[in-house]
């Protein structure tokens, strides 16, 4: 019963285009009592399932303007319910504000820095690797979520400030993730996407969870993975903006081919270039997408081929990429040699592979990142089964560690 009550209060919510926060504050207003005996993580127990309202039942029912029995009665889902964001955000809530809210006032000349900070963060990403960058940006998370939660502001402030925690907890997300600390970015990410639904931000959560994603889909956590690749993709709906739309879909198909589901993998791919395409047509898409391009999807359409076997797709595609790219990001070089090494050791051409993946190891060297390390470790596994050609046999054995 509980979980069909929640069900309820979701969708009616969302009907009204309400937050979480604001259903609290309603049911409050509705009860006539003071304070906040009722704030968003009540309101998202009730609709997980993991408390049922009872008292609540009524006052909750009188603010969505509907029957109590309508919230009792269970609805008969037409097909199989989509997934969506609500199972991934964190059990406690990081954000709530505290009670005494009488901290310093923040207004929106600190926001606007802080998108500078957040921006710049991102800028360094491109060329730093998560080990330089993990200290600086869990400092600047952190000190931005105190901001929040002791300072004081209008709620829209309040909505701003929620914004910059949302974005900044991705790409936070993302250095940590880069530096092997896949706990702490499982947090950070679960945080942001908390800050983004509050701060009503779809487009944004939508970017959070499909980073979680990936970061499951590479790390062991496949259907897990797959499942919050497309409920990024559900929640941000049809006019989610063209490029969000194209990574979230990028994101569905690197899940797919994780989970070894071929055919599903090639639609998402399909559909992630037709999405992009509608951006020529001037659909003004968030600051923090000006990376997803043609060559950034050319290069996850290539890493499918290359993870399902098909070299002669992958090699010329990931020849064009790189033949292109800015080689002062060293850490994406390195990663995007690596795939074509083992594409070209799919292909038979051990010798090539082994002159690209001795470019991989010395252009990696000293980049302070887990996903170089790891994938310098699977170009190397990959081309023992040729360790009788010398070219390989010599790669190795400098690599033998």
């Amino acid at each position: 019963m509980s979980s069909a009550i929640g069900a309820n209060i979701r969708r009616a919510r969302e009907e009204r285009g309400w937050s979480q926060a604001r259903l609290a504050r309603e049911v409050c207003r509705v009860a006539q009592v003071t304070g906040e005996p009722v704030g968003r993580q009540e309101v998202s127990r009730w609709e997980t399932g993991k408390r049922t309202p009872r008292e609540w039942l009524p006052f909750i029912a009188a603010a969505l303007g509907v029957a109590v029995e309508a919230l009792k009665t269970p609805e008969k889902p037409a097909e199989t319910p989509l997934p969506t964001l609500a199972d991934f955000l964190p059990d406690d809530d990081p954000l709530s504000p505290l009670s005494a809210r009488e901290g310093r006032r923040i207004g929106i000349g600190q926001v606007d820095d802080l998108q500078k900070r957040v921006h710049g963060l991102r800028l360094a990403d491109d060329v730093l690797a998560g080990g330089d960058l993990i200290r600086p940006a869990l400092r600047e998370l952190r000190s931005t979520v105190r901001l929040y939660r002791e300072g004081s502001h209008t709620d829209e402030v309040g909505r701003a400030l929620l914004t910059q925690i949302g974005e900044l907890a991705q790409i936070a997300g993302w250095i940590a993730s880069d530096a092997g600390q896949h706990d702490e970015a499982e947090r950070i990410y679960r945080l942001g996407i908390s800050a983004a639904r509050q701060a009503q931000d779809r487009t944004l959560a939508g970017n959070l969870a499909g980073s979680l994603a990936y970061q499951m889909s590479n790390t062991g956590r496949e259907r897990e993975g797959l499942t919050l690749a497309q409920a990024a993709l559900n929640d941000a709906g049809s006019d989610a903006p063209p490029k969000a739309r194209a990574l979230y879909l990028d994101r569905v198909a690197w899940a797919h081919t994780q989970a070894r589901e071929a055919q599903p993998a090639m639609r998402a791919l399909g559909e992630a270039s037709e999405a992009l395409s509608e951006d020529a047509a001037g659909t003004e898409s968030p600051a923090y997408l000006y990376w997803v391009d043609s060559g950034e999807l050319r290069v996850m359409e290539a890493r499918v081929y290359t993870e399902l076997h098909r070299p002669l797709r992958a090699v010329p595609l990931l020849r064009d990429v790189l033949d292109e790219y800015d080689a002062t990001h060293t850490r994406e070089m390195a990663l995007y040699l690596s795939w074509l090494a083992v594409a070209l050791t799919d292909a038979n051409e051990p010798e090539e592979a082994a002159g690209v993946a001795e470019r991989v190891i010395r252009i990696s060297s000293d980049v302070a990142s887990e996903r170089t390390a790891k994938r310098v470790r699977v170009v190397l596994s990959r081309l023992q089964e040729f360790a009788d050609v010398p070219e390989v046999a010599s790669l190795l054995t400098e690599n033998a560690a």
